[in-house]
Parts: structure tokens; C-alpha cells; sequence
């Protein structure tokens, strides 16, 4: 994806979006930041100088459509890159809906509404959808019962998207990290009642690596699934 491209992000505020984001811009591609409300849009805008900013609630994908027809949508898309996600852990017998929900709006439902916007210009580009995604997606454990439906159901529509998309030169790549050194991982010790150490985990920068190499693979080939693990 050679010079000055144009990336929509989602989660560029921390961690794996955050590391992607610095990336992507330190080599001059335009960058187009999702954020919730206008005053983070405002954080991500001084933090990266020149990029645009999208506003609108993951949480609430039922209005993304609304808020976006009243913002000016980039009129070319190289690549969409689904990094942002929630995660709340407990046992079956005590999740609520409104925890259900809420994760499965924010780590599915609003990644296929996003997609559903840009898949114009991802065509026009013959661009590259990609979903990171989770080991949870892959494997369900106990007490992520919730999280990991929202990630197994994002692991069916990448690859559903990339079924759909691929007469259409759009490839789909879901990237599936292992526990990464991040905000969420802390919550997540929290969450567990353990002592996080950030040191035992893969480093985010790493895991932007591999979405790099992803985007950056010339046209004859796309990687489908990428599984991230601690190397230590």
C-alpha cells in the first residue's frame, strides 16, 4: 500500500489502535479517527497532526448511520481497521443483557455497520478490511462467555466479508492477539483479581507489526488469519 493511502481506524486512543495509528502516520498516510464524542475527536486530532477524525458511539450502532450523514465521510478508503472493543468478564449465571449487549454492539454489530459505510470506497480502492479480533475469538474460556461470542461472531463476519468481497479485490484479514500490553489488559487483571505485570505480554508495537505486514503484502496475496502469541 504504497504512499499516502487513507486508513479509518477505531481505537487509535490506546494500545493496538494507538500503536497501528503512530505507525501509520509517522510514514505519511492519512489517517481518519474514529472516536465517541467530539472531545476525544479533539484528543486524537492534536495527537496526530493533519489526520480527520469520524464521531459517533460504538455502543450504539443503531444511530452510527445518523451520525454520520452529518459528517463529511472520506471519499477514499485503502483500508478499514477494527480495533476498538470492550471486554467484561464474569460467569453465565451472572451476566446481565445489558452486558451481553453492550459487548456484542461495540465488537460486532458496529464493525459490520462501519463496514457496511465504507465498503464503497474499499471497493472503489480495492482496499482492506481488518478485524482485530481475539484468541477469545478462536477459544472460549470461563468467565468470557460474553466477550468471546461478541469475538467468534466477528470471526464469521470477516469471513462471510471476505467470501463477498473478494470478486471485488477487497481483502479481509482478521488478526487474532494473544494478551497484549494494553489498557484492556489491566482492566482485564482487574477483572481477574490478578497482579498485571506488562511486562508478560505481547507489546502492542508488535502487534502492529503484524497488521503492517498484513496491508502492506503486495497485491497477490492476502492473509487470512493471523494468530498473535506472548514470545516469551
Amino acid at each position: 500500500m504504497a504512499g499516502m493511502a487513507t486508513h479509518v481506524i477505531t481505537g487509535a486512543g490506546s494500545g493496538i489502535g494507538a500503536a497501528v495509528a503512530r505507525r501509520l502516520h509517522a510514514r505519511g498516510d492519512v489517517l481518519v479517527l474514529h472516536a465517541r464524542d467530539a472531545g476525544r475527536a479533539k484528543e486524537l486530532a492534536a495527537e496526530f497532526p493533519g489526520s480527520r477524525t469520524l464521531v459517533g458511539d460504538l455502543a450504539d450502532p443503531d444511530r452510527l448511520s445518523w451520525a454520520f450523514s452529518h459528517q463529511s465521510l472520506p471519499d477514499r478508503v485503502d483500508s478499514l481497521l477494527h480495533i476498538a472493543g470492550v471486554v467484561e468478564l464474569g460467569p453465565v449465571g451472572e451476566l446481565t443483557p445489558k452486558t451481553w449487549r453492550h459487548q456484542i454492539d461495540v465488537n460486532l454489530i458496529a464493525p459490520a455497520e462501519l463496514t457496511r459505510h465504507f465498503l464503497p470506497q474499499l471497493r472503489a480502492s480495492r482496499g482492506h478490511v481488518v478485524f482485530v479480533n481475539s484468541g477469545a475469538g478462536l477459544n472460549a474460556h470461563a468467565d468470557w462467555s460474553a466477550y468471546a461470542a461478541s469475538k467468534h461472531g466477528l470471526k464469521a463476519l470477516a469471513d462471510s466479508l471476505r467470501h463477498e468481497e473478494h470478486a471485488n479485490g477487497v481483502r479481509v484479514t482478521s488478526v487474532y492477539p494473544g494478551r497484549t500490553a494494553s489498557p484492556m489488559q489491566a482492566k482485564v487483571h482487574r477483572q481477574e483479581g490478578k497482579e498485571y505485570d506488562p511486562g508478560r505480554w505481547i507489546d502492542p508495537e508488535s502487534v502492529a507489526t503484524t497488521i503492517l505486514m498484513a496491508l502492506d503484502l503486495p497485491r497477490d496475496a492476502e492473509v487470512n488469519d493471523l494468530t498473535v502469541r506472548p514470545g516469551r
